[in-house]
């Protein structure tokens, strides 16, 4: 399999489960269209990221599954929360977040040849995520461990942000990066020729 995304969290969360990708990265213009709802444009970069990557493989490659994921948070007015420019920013992000639910939504596109044929899945899972009210002092000090720094909307559930968490509605690996159940489903529902092995009850079984 070729991960197409330098996330280190995606990457453990298929290693857990027996697979070693071999990461490539794409760079892709992530630039939101006039309009373009949150979800829409999740599954849009890992659809542009997933072929980008597939176009490119070497010819040793080619027959790999490539798997491309993209995950934003969102507020309910729609508002994208990225990665923070600068710790202020993290503040900022952290304060509308705070006592209120958000949403993250991860967008999924697998590429794969199947005798022979190009075949494509690609979907979107959204989590509901509500924040505890969060004082000045714990932003400040969550700011300052450094981990809201490259995570979107500054905060990461599995590190020291699941502090900041009251509930959450649906996926909670979908809030760290990869919806791995619906991913793998999606995976075997695709029948590539070079990843027969990981069904849903082989991987159960701990064959891959």
């Amino acid at each position: 399999m070729i991960l197409a995304s330098a996330s280190p969290r995606r990457r453990e969360l298929l290693e857990e489960l027996g697979i070693e990708p071999k990461v490539m990265t794409q760079d892709v213009d992530e630039t939101p269209r006039d309009g373009e709802l949150p979800t829409n444009l999740v599954e849009r970069l890992a659809i542009l990221k997933a072929n980008a990557c597939a176009a490119s493989l070497p010819e040793d490659l080619r027959g790999e599954t490539v798997l491309a994921a993209d995950t934003i948070v969102w507020s309910p007015d729609g508002e994208v929360l990225g990665k923070p420019s600068s710790p202020e920013d993290a503040r900022n992000t952290l304060r509308k977040l705070s006592g209120k639910k958000h949403h993250v939504s991860t967008g999924v596109c697998l590429v794969s040849s199947v005798h022979g044929e190009r075949r494509s899945e690609s979907f979107v899972e959204t989590t509901a995520v509500t924040f505890h009210e969060l004082s000045d002092e714990q932003i400040d000090a969550y700011v300052r461990s450094g981990e809201p720094s490259d995570k979107a909307g500054a905060y990461g559930i599995q590190g020291r942000g699941r502090l900041l968490v009251a509930s959450i509605e649906g996926d909670y690996y979908n809030v760290v990066g990869l919806p791995i159940a619906r991913t793998m489903r999606a995976l075997e529902a695709l029948g590539t020729d070079s990843d027969r092995k990981w069904t849903i009850a082989g991987l159960l079984k701990g064959v891959a």
